[in-house]
């Protein structure tokens, strides 16, 4: 039987099953399609915000009332621009090893919230179901699997990968961001700026492995080097765990 969602007190089919029945006017004027382009398009330029039913009538040029017949609301429309922008998103075929298949997936994501930064802003990002979405997920769960591993496990470590890489590039979103709202070209800038604040902090004493951080650290701007270095502390974890299922 098909998944269906209540809304208003009635059962309705959901979005996915909705789109893949035939339908009788193949070449519509305005489709779920275009919608999310539309969407994701105002997102990208303006914000998460900016996406309103009033606005994407008016840049389609349609009765505000139209869309609503292809999305039944805005969870529709955020599973339709999260599917929409996961197009983006792929690992070559003959990639297969368990760790190269997640890091090529982790590497990816982070470049896609970084084009579209409205990503980061998405409530409960995690339960926004997409057949592009699960197409993804079912990758890496495939790669992890075959080791050993229960499916408890296996899930916990494909989930760990996604709540870092997402987690890590949230805040990567947001502190671009704050620097743009006051005017920082550079971490350097930022670090002046943020002076007093930290020179009060790190004077105190009470934080002698912080200081050393930032009297020493090599890669304080480089955000790319930052993330694959986490990344590769949580998969590093995720080997250890597989290793000691394959030794058993």
């Amino acid at each position: 039987m098909a998944a269906r969602k209540k809304s208003d007190g009635a059962d309705q089919p959901v979005l996915w099953e909705r789109l893949e029945r035939p339908t009788a006017t193949p070449r519509a004027a305005l489709t779920p399609q275009k919608i999310a382009a539309v969407a994701v398009r105002v997102a990208d330029a303006e914000g998460f915000a900016a996406v309103t039913m009033r606005r994407l009538a008016t840049e389609l040029g349609v009765a505000p009332m139209a869309a609503y017949r292809h999305v039944a609301g805005k969870d529709d429309l955020w599973a339709l621009m999260v599917n929409q922008v996961m197009t983006e998103l792929a690992v070559p075929d003959e990639v297969t090893g368990w760790r190269e298949v997640l890091r090529g997936y982790a590497l990816g994501n982070r470049a896609m919230m970084l084009r579209h930064p409205w990503l980061a802003q998405l409530p409960a990002p995690h339960f926004v179901l997409t057949p592009n979405r699960m197409a993804a997920a079912e990758r890496q769960l495939a790669a992890l699997d075959m080791h050993g591993m229960d499916t408890d496990t296996i899930m916990a470590a494909f989930r760990a990968v996604n709540a870092y890489v997402h987690g890590a590039t949230q805040s990567e979103v947001a502190l671009r961001q704050y620097m743009a709202d006051n005017g920082w070209d550079s971490g350097d800038e930022r670090r002046r700026a943020l002076a007093p604040q930290m020179t009060y902090l790190m004077e105190t004493g009470r934080y002698p492995t912080y200081r050393r951080y930032t009297v020493g650290a090599a890669h304080k701007d480089d955000a790319a080097w930052q993330f694959e270095t986490g990344l590769d502390c949580v998969l590093d974890g995720i080997a250890v765990r597989i290793g000691h299922e394959d030794a058993s």
